[in-house]
């Protein structure tokens, strides 16, 4: 035998572990029947007794106080900081409590929250992932005080890492440094690794030398299973069967908290299931980088009824002597025990597509002990033969059941509240999902021009087939990704319409700075919120020999400014692209394949370097002889709201391409693409990477 594949061999079985039950990935399978269920149980707490020696487990970091509040998070959002909910760009203030309100109306409320303020963003500049942070709005207090506020109601904050983001504008430190540091700044509690299989060691101790602990939560699993020491949380992705699954890192620590997640899941009953069956946590992750996915309100409902549950027994849910699979009477039917102390409760899914009532439970019984059926709120009367009870209650098709097992029934109103809540069956609840209606912001004609003004360019209008689709990285064709146009029911990906264009006048080059300076000293303009205003100006001006490039560092509410002032508008998509593809379609401004010359060379430094002068690139016009349209600066044009969402449409993509991953805003230099970039409020959304060009009316 050859010397590597001995040694392959000698690896793999001194990695493998003597059990018949193997974990896959991030779960264990359950039983295949109920007839192994002794046989299955045995192999997998053997798996763990030896896992635990094999990794040399040390539990510490599950005992520490300020880590503690990682073993209730049930419920856990990732949220868009651009969700209406959640602020007021009007008021310029954070509105948590109407955020909070709104879920907790939907679906009970949360427990933790992961503050998204990155990607799809992140990468339109050189701002890199802790700029983003400080750029949110009122900087480093206003973020604190949003923490403060979330605090106030009970509700963890966790902010992401993003290790990828290593082609903007460098950190100065460490990343593990860096982030312990603005992390305690801002009050956080967590951290959430985007892409990761386990937030490395140096994160627990760089926050532990800062003296603000972090709790440790990585999106895709972890590389190790030695990672669960310090990882007390994880994401689940997991891979759903009829008959349970058990989570690896649960059995390993039945202290971790692990939140399943399935974003684009339409139907959540596989989600919230093996949440409820494994007694930990789910992500009601609903805004999806600016795509609207609601819960539905079966699910909502049913999340509900979970949650406050898990909550209830909380201490229960963390049993070093949880049971998965303990024996029950009905097929298809399935529960956890979590003995706690003198008293233990039982998770049950149901997972028939039918109702399932009768006996359901046999368990062994002990004088003075009572029995409550959890999910109905309700005091059950055991058949007691001998040393066993027999539980007999209903649970709905596809529905959920839990029992207590106890001296006393539970404190407070709980058996009340739940017994209000059962009155509802969960099937009276609609499944079907929500779409979110948008709408385009208005933009108000202008006076009707004879003439082309100075520096603008006739387009006769006409018959335009307007072709465009949004070039974000996920989301495939799911409904709601991207926006809705007017003649649309929904929000798509891919736009098409045949459309008559009335004749316009549209700038022949972006604004440029020395254009904006004269309408910022005429009309004395100073926005109300002026973070990063006009960031590379310098005493009021631009730097010298910029007067000709694009002015960038300005928010659409600043451009919509200088366009009024000007007695113009920003275009609208289709105009701004009919303008530079012309009747045929075009690929790009000056024919169908790329060239090389009609654009400025890619930046793809660390720091983003200035746009190139306006008219640099003759040979980039449209056919009407539009310049500067394509891989200079992305340049505004609609905004479309709904409930939860605002977006800007960039049109034309920029010179500046970071390096290093794929997560990156995307560049959109086909004129039949377009930008989709999320908005909250101008000091976080004006970007060195974004000018505009203005339109007029024509007769």
């Amino acid at each position: 035998m050859h010397r590597p594949l001995c040694l392959l061999l000698l690896t793999l079985t001194l990695a493998a572990q003597d059990t018949r039950f193997q974990p896959q990935n991030e779960e264990f399978p359950g039983p295949p029947d109920p007839a192994s269920f002794s046989e299955w149980l045995a192999d997998i707490q053997h798996w763990r007794a030896e896992r635990r020696i094999r990794i040399g487990y040390d539990a510490s970091q599950y005992a520490r106080p300020e880590l503690k509040w990682a073993q209730s998070s049930f419920i856990q959002p990732q949220m868009m900081v651009e969700d209406r909910f959640f602020y007021d760009p009007v008021a310029r203030k954070y509105t948590v409590d109407r955020y909070l309100d709104d879920l907790e109306k939907r679906y009970g409320g949360i427990d933790s929250v992961l503050v998204w303020h990155t990607y799809p963003n992140i990468g339109i500049d050189d701002r890199n992932q802790n700029d983003l942070l400080q750029d949110m709005p009122g900087g480093l207090a206003g973020l604190k005080q949003m923490v403060a506020d979330f605090h106030r109601r009970g509700v963890r904050v966790l902010f992401p890492i993003m290790l990828w983001d290593q082609g903007t504008h460098s950190y100065g430190e460490p990343n593990h440094e860096a982030t312990a540091r603005l992390f305690k700044e801002a009050g956080a509690d967590g951290v959430n690794g985007d892409t990761m299989r386990g937030v490395p060691l140096a994160y627990r101790a760089a926050s532990d030398r800062a003296g603000h602990p972090l709790v440790l939560e990585p999106e895709n699993g972890l590389d190790s299973d030695e990672m669960v020491m310090y990882n007390n949380m994880t994401w689940g992705y997991w891979r759903y069967a009829p008959i349970p699954t058990i989570s690896r890192y649960k059995w390993l620590e039945t202290r971790h908290m692990v939140n399943i997640c399935r974003r684009w899941a339409r139907d959540k009953t596989d989600d919230l299931q093996h949440a409820f069956f494994n007694g930990v946590g789910y992500e009601s992750w609903e805004n999806i980088w600016g795509i609207w996915n609601q819960i539905p309100d079966r699910h909502a409902e049913a999340l509900r009824r979970i949650s406050k549950i898990e909550r209830k027994f909380a201490q229960a849910m963390i049993s070093p002597d949880w049971e998965p699979h303990t024996p029950v009477l009905q097929p298809s039917v399935y529960a956890s025990k979590f003995p706690d102390g003198a008293r233990a409760v039982w998770t049950f899914v149901n997972r028939n597509e039918y109702d399932v009532a009768g006996r359901q439970i046999r368990v062994p019984h002990s004088a003075g002990v009572r029995y409550f059926d959890l999910w109905n709120g309700v005091e059950l009367k055991p058949e007691v033969t001998g040393a066993w009870a027999t539980l007999s209650f209903a649970m709905e098709a596809h529905g959920y059941g839990a029992l207590l097992a106890a001296a006393s029934a539970p404190d407070g109103p709980f058996l009340a509240e739940m017994a209000a809540l059962s009155r509802t069956p969960l099937s009276s609840y609609s499944a079907e999902r929500r779409t979110m209606p948008q709408r385009v912001v208005e933009i108000a004609p202008t006076a009707k021009a004879k003439a082309a003004p100075a520096g603008m360019i006739r387009i006769a209008g006409g018959a335009y087939d307007f072709k465009v689709s949004g070039i974000m990285i996920e989301g495939s064709n799911e409904i709601g990704v991207d926006v809705q146009y007017a003649w649309e029911n929904s929000p798509r990906r891919h736009h098409a319409q045949t459309m008559t264009l009335a004749p316009y006048f549209i700038d022949r080059f972006p604004v440029t700075n020395a254009e904006f300076k004269k309408f910022v000293d005429a009309a004395s303009y100073k926005p109300a919120d002026d973070h990063n205003f006009l960031k590379d100006w310098k005493g009021g001006t631009y730097p010298a020999g910029w007067a000709n490039k694009p002015v960038t560092w300005v928010s659409i509410e600043d451009a919509r400014a200088y366009a009024k002032w000007a007695g113009k508008r920003l275009p609208h998509e289709w105009e701004w692209q009919f303008a530079a593809q012309g009747p045929d379609g075009r690929t790009y401004p000056w024919g169908s394949g790329w060239d090389a010359g009609a654009a400025p060379v890619p930046d793809k430094g660390h720091n983003m370097a200035p746009a190139a002068d306006i008219g640099a690139h003759p040979r980039g016009a449209s056919p009407f002889g539009v310049e500067d349209l394509v891989g200079n600066v992305w340049q505004w044009t609609d905004e479309y709201v709904d409930e939860h969402t605002r977006t800007g449409i960039l049109k034309g993509g920029s010179h500046y391409q970071p390096q290093g991953s794929h997560w990156y805003f995307p560049q959109a230099y086909k004129l039949g693409e377009h930008g989709k970039y999320l908005l909250i409020a101008p000091g976080k959304d004006r970007s060195g990477g974004v000018g505009f060009r203005c339109v007029v009316d024509a007769e």
